[in-house]
Formats: C-alpha cells, sequence, structure tokens
C-alpha cells in the first residue's frame, strides 16, 4: 500500500498538504515562544491555517486523505519542532495536533452534506478548544509563563481567524474542485 495517492492531483495535493503542515507547525512552534503580550503569543497567527489546509484536503480529497495528511505531517513536525523549539513545546505541539487535527476531520465529514460554511467552521472551533487546551497546559503548565491568559488569547484568536478564512475556504474549494474535474 502506497502513501501516496495514485492520481497526480491527489499527490499533489497530498505534498502540498504536507509541506504547508510541516512549515506552519514548525513556525508556530517558534513564534508561540515569543509573546506579543500577556494574551497572545506570535504562534496564534500562524497555526489556525492548519486547520484551513485539513479542512480543504477534507473537502477535496475526503477525510481519508485529510488523515494521511496529519500523521504524515505530524511525524515530520514533531521531528521539526525538537529541533527547532523547546522538548517540551515539541510534545505538547505534536499531541494537541494530532488529536484536535483528526477531531477537526471527523466533525467537518459528519458535517460535509450541509451548507458549506458549517463544516469548516464548526469543526475548526471545536478542534481549536482542543487544541488550545490540550497544548497550552502542556506546554506551560508550572511554569512562570502566564498560559491561563495566553490560551484565552490564543482561543479568541483561532475563532476569528476561523472566520476570515471561511472566504478563501470557500474561494480554494471551489478552484479546487473545478481543477481536479479537468484533470481527471
Amino acid at each position: 500500500m502506497s502513501l501516496l495517492p495514485e492520481n497526480r492531483v491527489s499527490r499533489q495535493r497530498f505534498v502540498l498538504g504536507v509541506i504547508a503542515m510541516v512549515v506552519l507547525i514548525a513556525a508556530s512552534n517558534v513564534l508561540v515562544q515569543h509573546p506579543i503580550n500577556d494574551w497572545l503569543t506570535w504562534g496564534a497567527l500562524t497555526y489556525p491555517i492548519t486547520f484551513l489546509v485539513t479542512d480543504l484536503l477534507n473537502r477535496t480529497e475526503g477525510p481519508k486523505a485529510a488523515n494521511r495528511v496529519i500523521y504524515v505531517g505530524f511525524a515530520v513536525a514533531v521531528v521539526a519542532s525538537i529541533a527547532l523549539a523547546t522538548p517540551r513545546i515539541a510534545i505538547a505541539s505534536g499531541t494537541a495536533f494530532l488529536m484536535a487535527q483528526l477531531l477537526d476531520v471527523r466533525v467537518f465529514d459528519r458535517l460535509r452534506a450541509g451548507s458549506w460554511w458549517k463544516a469548516p467552521l464548526v469543526s475548526s472551533t471545536i478542534a481549536s478548544g482542543v487544541d488550545t487546551v490540550l497544548f497550552f497546559s502542556i506546554a506551560f503548565y508550572g511554569t512562570q509563563v502566564p498560559w491561563q491568559t495566553l490560551l484565552l488569547g490564543d482561543f479568541l484568536v483561532k475563532l476569528a481567524i476561523a472566520f476570515v478564512l471561511l472566504g478563501p475556504f470557500r474561494i480554494m474549494a471551489r478552484q479546487a474542485i473545478t481543477a481536479a474535474g479537468t484533470a481527471r
């Protein structure tokens, strides 16, 4: 059984999805170590885009393809995070990422037949909550970092970004579906 999908378009999406996940997670794990203030880190601005990647793959390629990208992206990103961040942040990130992204895929898949905006918004909101609680409690519990306020600020930014990314999700999903139809 090959990890790569058989058709060219699906293979390209898989590779782009893995690259996007690795870059976003590695960048977020470095940026989360740099607070903007007591409520927010720079990582809060980059990490929510991972849910857009997952939701686009889920919409265009299905949940199995999205899960495949999550697993490969997780493995590569954890290795990169160990090199770029502290071990505690790498563990927190890997745990939170895997749990939240797999949950995002399940919720999205259950809601996919509804209104175009419902699946990405609801799945990203629920998964962001899980991700945020897991990450901040594992990464910063018992430290001097004001993790409870960072958790709240991070989650509010993730919600705002989920709303902002609905427009790009709609446009990119339509383009991807159209491109797949012409490539086959």
